[in-house]
Parts: structure tokens; C-alpha cells; sequence
């Protein structure tokens, strides 16, 4: 039996032991998500910009590495990794990372209410390998090194000197999301024995100190979880993945997202999105791409991920073909945009507008497949 069959029949046959009760807010199933017909229809042919996306939505060219960015003399960087959006009174700006070694850091591009762009700036310079990062409730943006021992970085979008985070711990990181609730800070680690980590600020809004948790439980891919703090965060001699005994571990740590009481965070190397609730400490899978059954899996190569205001995710492919698709709330996977003819490229740093209704992302290496061709897009649309 194919791996992906034999796992959804093991999935399926525990039935409501495995999946009793979806953490999924509003969840009409209770399993991974399985192939359905998107919200918005068939991908139509490609657009002038080699975008294939749904009737009624549109791509334009934001941004290009090595050129500067229209309407201003910045050059955009090299490379664009993972992102966000902050509003900015009528405007708004997106950030992004530039995942290079040496040079990394990350840039930004301020937009005005008809979504023009009026500025762009550095706001990180001199670091390592920046991949993906997560924004702050008081409007900071966390970038990310995805290098042994790496740092995370906050950084101000709206002016100020970014910040070394050292007592979030030095590992290999990807990405961050901001727990309001809780008031902690979710951390993936790009490792194909990766853990699941969060941070306690000791004061909410202040990064500077604090304790590093990973999540601890066992083998399976549900079940419950407790936190165990990290004895050295600084992760030398012994790696932080390694210092705690039943830490879980996890295949290759990519995009995370938190939104209404619920954790998502990727795993490239098993090709999964997992969820975590953090009110009931308990976890399962979202998606796996061994449990779509019957068809073939429209998600492989799972990267970055953000959410709209319904309540939908959008998960970006690494390699793949070069999708991002998106999971309703009830559990259904579509492609929701492919990019033609840059098979040598990966998809980063999706995040919408305040509105809702622009989606950014990048092309980190467009059509010549080297750093220095990567493409920013902005697709618009009715998103619902």
C-alpha cells in the first residue's frame, strides 16, 4: 500500500478517537483537508505576468531584486522571503525579508490609500539568511535567520533601529506569530528534527527578556501537549532542539500563523500543516499530503502561510508547482493562483492589506532562478 493511502486509512480508522472535535473554528469536518472546488472558481490561463489566477482577481508587478522600486530610487533586495502588511493610516506597508548570506536583513514599501507606492527603505541590514519572520501587536516586524544558531531580529516598519532578540533563543529559525491572549510568541526551526517553541515575554511588548518553551508530547499526529521552558536559549554547546527530554519533533519548521485561539505552523519535509489550541492544549493535522485520497494533493512543498479575514489560510509551495492554495475553515484545499514558466523559484511572504483586499507575495527567484531575479507581486480582488 502507497504511504499515502496506508496513513489515511490508519487516520481514518481511528475516526473520532484521532479527530473527535476539529480545533478548527466553525469546522464542518474532522480530518486533514481534503481536495475540493475553490471559493473562487477555476484558475483561468495566465496573465501577462504569468499568473494564473481565479476570474475577477488581478496580478501586477510590485517589486523586482537589483531595480529600483517605481516611483523611488531603492533598489529592492535580492531574494524576497517572508512578509507582512501593517496599516499606515490610509495606507499601509509591506515588509519583507531578503533571504542572502552575507547581506539578509529586510526592506520596505509604503503604499498610499489607491495602493501606489510612496517610499521603500531598508529596515535590517548586515544580517543572515532572513527567511520568515511574524509581526507584532504593537506593529514591529520579527525577521527571522535561518542559520545555526541564528537570531531573531525585531525591526520598526514605521522608523527606528532594528534590535537583536537574543533571549528568544539562537537556532535555526523561520517563522514567528504573536499570541495576544496568551501573550507569547510562537518560533518554528527549520531542522529536519525541528521543535515547536514559543516565548514568554517577562513584559508584554518587550521582547528583551523573557523564557523560551518548546512543546512537548509524543509520537503521533494528534494529541495533547505541555510546554517545557529551554535551560539555555542560547542553544551552545547543546542545541536548543536537543536540550529537552519528549520535546516533539517536527519535519522541517516553516510559515506560522495565529488567529482566533488557533496556531498553524508548516512542516516542508512531511508536506503538512499542523493546528494547535492552545486553550485546550491539543494538536492534529490540518493537511497531509499522504491523507488526500482520492486525486492528487494539490500542496507539496509547504512554506509560508497567512490567513484572511474569513478565516481562510493561504499556504505558499516551495517548488511544487508553484501554487498558493488555500484551506477553508471546513476543511476543503484548492489552488487558489499558480505562476507560470519560474519552476526554479518558491512563493514567500503572502500577507494581505489591511483591507484584505490586496494579497502580496514574492517569486524568490522568478524566472531566472538565482537570488537576484526574485519579483514582488499584489494580486486584487474580491477576496471574501
Amino acid at each position: 500500500m502507497e504511504r499515502r493511502h496506508f496513513l489515511r486509512a490508519s487516520v481514518l480508522g481511528a475516526g473520532t478517537i484521532a479527530f473527535s472535535g476539529s480545533l478548527w473554528q466553525g469546522a464542518a469536518l474532522a480530518a486533514p483537508a481534503q481536495n475540493a472546488p475553490g471559493p473562487y472558481g477555476a484558475l483561468q490561463a495566465a496573465d501577462a505576468n504569468g499568473i494564473r489566477l481565479p476570474a475577477g482577481f488581478t496580478s501586477r508587478v510590485i517589486a523586482r531584486s537589483r531595480q529600483a522600486v517605481t516611483g523611488t530610487s531603492y533598489t529592492w533586495h535580492d531574494a524576497p522571503d517572508g512578509g507582512a502588511c501593517f496599516a499606515d493610516g490610509s495606507g499601509w506597508i509591506y515588509v519583507s525579508n531578503s533571504e542572502i548570506n552575507p547581506g539578509g536583513g529586510a526592506s520596505a514599501l509604503r503604499f498610499d490609500a489607491d495602493g501606489d507606492v510612496t517610499s521603500a527603505y531598508r529596515i535590517l541590514s548586515g544580517t543572515r539568511t532572513n527567511c520568515a519572520g511574524g509581526k507584532t501587536p504593537w506593529n514591529t516586524w520579527l525577521s527571522c535567520e535561518e542559520v545555526s544558531r541564528g537570531f531573531v531580529y525585531e525591526t520598526y516598519p514605521f522608523g527606528g533601529a532594528a534590535v537583536q532578540r537574543p533571549a528568544m533563543g539562537r537556532f535555526k529559525h523561520e517563522a514567528a506569530a504573536a499570541d495576544p491572549v496568551r501573550r507569547v510568541i510562537y518560533l518554528t526551526e527549520d531542522e529536519p528534527d525541528g521543535r515547536f517553541y514559543r516565548f514568554v515575554p517577562t513584559t508584554w511588548g518587550d521582547l528583551s527578556s523573557g523564557t523560551l518553551q518548546v512543546l512537548v508530547a509524543g509520537s503521533a499526529t494528534s494529541g495533547s501537549f505541555t510546554w517545557a521552558n529551554v535551560p539555555d536559549p542560547d542553544g551552545s554547546p547543546t542545541a536548543t532542539r536537543s536540550q529537552v527530554s519528549g520535546s516533539k519533533s517536527f519535519n522541517g519548521g516553516e510559515g506560522c500563523h495565529y488567529a482566533n485561539d488557533t496556531v498553524w505552523f508548516t512542516t516542508k519535509g512531511d508536506n503538512r500543516v499542523w493546528q494547535v489550541d492552545p486553550t485546550t492544549n491539543r494538536y492534529e493535522l490540518a493537511y497531509d499530503d499522504s491523507l488526500v485520497s482520492p486525486g492528487t494533493p494539490p500542496l507539496t512543498g509547504v512554506d509560508n502561510v497567512t490567513g484572511s479575514a474569513s478565516g481562510d489560510l493561504y499556504v505558499a509551495e516551495d517548488g511544487g508547482n508553484m501554487e498558493i492554495c488555500l484551506i477553508t475553515p471546513d476543511d476543503k484545499i484548492s489552488p487558489f493562483l499558480r505562476i507560470s514558466g519560474q519552476s526554479g523559484s518558491e512563493i514567500t511572504g503572502p500577507a494581505f492589506s489591511p483591507a484584505g483586499d490586496r494579497l502580496y507575495f514574492s517569486s524568490q527567484r522568478g524566472t531566472s532562478g538565482a537570488s537576484s531575479g526574485g519579483i514582488t507581486y499584489c494580486v486584487t480582488g474580491p477576496f471574501r
